[in-house]
């Protein structure tokens, strides 16, 4: 109920925004953005409409028809001839890669090449100053000049070997760099692939789970409102009709059925942990004990006149004090044993009544991972389960505005009561991605707690 609450107003206050951990954020945001899509595309579609309308005499568009008469569509990859479309991605990605793999090579090799041409250019300059130099002071030597000019063609030709010795390594050097480079970016481009294809089926999944856990909690919700009501009206209609007859008898037993004493309203009936103090019924009260007589008024035509006078409480959408949360505890949560442990009238250990934030993270501090309390909220109408971890704490509010108990945001279980969440998730995880299991419960530090006046 406050889901669609915050879905019908596309909004959530700044103060139950932060009561959220990060994971109840995304799942609320991802809500209101399906949302918001929903009532665009609806929009657009009556846009759309009335458009239409207003320009069916302009000009337009025509599709092409194929042989069957349907629009004509081509498919990459499916047409007749085409290569199949994996076959097609495969190519393009090897292409990019070789390409890619040939103009790092270029730049490569360019660079080499520049190298091996200075180095050698270098060492020329040098040998010839050199040999021009020996060339002066040994001019009138024509033997010693000869020498030279042959020691210089030598030294030139080994030269030119080790430049050309030098080029084929450095060649052989950039294609095996290029080869590498190529399978390097094949392998990347598969990887990116897998990784998006594994996103969107991940995505599609959790799309498609949370639209089924939707329906069917609206489909939960519409049937346990009917059985509500049906059952109400029936436990008030055979209540009333059995007072009246039981008062009738006690008071006046030789009167005619038509001078009849009425008046009863029904309260709520005591929850176990409180017995019962009103003496025992007689014959002609409500028979069940968990009805009390409190109001006597006389008619003087019960066909006509209404048979009972009920006190309603009208609860707001959200807590506005403490003692309409109190209120709300003791008139809808104690009769549905909220805070008691499973079959017995004992308190949970768990529980912890109405305390802050603040103080159920000081009770946590010393405690394991795993550790937890339940408290209730001054947020909405519901709880709070504060959770020790290894690095802090984390607080999952619980919703207990219907007939249900569940996480809002988080999970999608509905739970009758809230011992059955609580030893629910003692075997199963809260959130899948923070692996939170209920272990041992954070008991009161004092034997003469009050428990925020919810139990006096």
């Amino acid at each position: 109920m406050m889901m669609q609450q915050i879905l019908q107003d596309m909004y959530i206050e700044p103060d139950l925004l932060a009561e959220l951990n990060e994971e109840q954020k995304q799942i609320v945001f991802y809500k209101i953005r399906e949302e918001q899509v929903r009532r665009w595309n609806e929009r657009e579609g009556r846009d759309a409409s009335q458009a239409l309308n207003k320009n069916g005499d302009r000009r337009g568009i025509q599709w092409l028809l194929g042989s069957d008469g349907e629009v004509w569509v081509w498919v990459m990859g499916e047409a007749p001839g085409d290569k199949p479309f994996e076959d097609i991605v495969e190519e393009l990605m090897e292409e990019r890669a070789r390409k890619q793999a040939q103009r790092e090579a270029q730049e490569l090799r360019r660079v080499k090449e520049a190298e091996i041409e200075k180095k050698f250019r270098d060492a020329m300059a040098k040998e010839k100053a050199r040999f021009v130099a020996e060339k002066w002071k040994e001019e009138t030597d024509d033997r010693k000049a000869a020498k030279q000019e042959e020691e210089e063609d030598r030294i030139k030709e080994k030269l030119k070997k080790y430049e050309e010795e030098e080029r084929q390594r450095g060649e052989e050097e950039i294609r095996q760099t290029e080869e590498r480079r190529a399978k390097e970016l094949y392998i990347s481009l598969k990887q990116e692939e897998k990784r998006s294809e594994r996103d969107d089926k991940e995505w599609q999944e959790q799309l498609r789970r949370s639209k089924a856990a939707d329906e069917e909690m609206k489909c939960k919700a519409r049937r346990a409102r009917d059985e509500y009501k049906r059952q109400s009206l029936r436990a008030v209609e055979k209540g009333l009709v059995a007072g009246l007859c039981g008062l009738f008898h006690k008071t006046h037993p030789n009167i005619s059925g038509h001078n009849r004493r009425h008046g009863t309203v029904i309260e709520h009936p005591t929850t176990p942990a409180e017995p019962s103090h009103i003496p025992a019924t007689s014959a002609g009260q409500l028979t069940s004990g968990h009805y009390r007589h409190i109001q006597y008024r006389r008619y003087s035509n019960p066909v006509t006149q209404s048979l009972t006078e009920c006190p309603v409480w009208i609860r707001p959408p959200r807590p506005n004090s403490r003692e309409s949360i109190i209120r709300w505890f003791k008139e809808e949560q104690r009769p549905r044993r909220a805070g008691y442990e499973r079959s017995s009238i004992t308190i949970a250990p768990w529980f912890h009544g109405i305390i802050s934030r603040q103080e159920s993270e000081a009770l946590l501090t010393n405690a394991l991972e795993g550790c937890f309390l339940v408290r209730v909220s001054e947020r909405i109408w519901g709880y709070t389960l504060s959770y020790r971890t290894t690095s802090g704490f984390k607080h999952f509010l619980i919703d207990a505005s219907g007939d249900y108990y569940s996480f809002l945001g988080v999970d999608q279980n509905r739970h009758a009561t809230l011992a059955d969440l609580i030893d629910f998730h003692k075997e199963e995880v809260i959130t899948n991605s923070g692996g939170e299991l209920l272990q041992d419960p954070c008991r009161l530090k004092s034997s003469t707690a009050d428990y925020g006046g919810l139990f006096m």
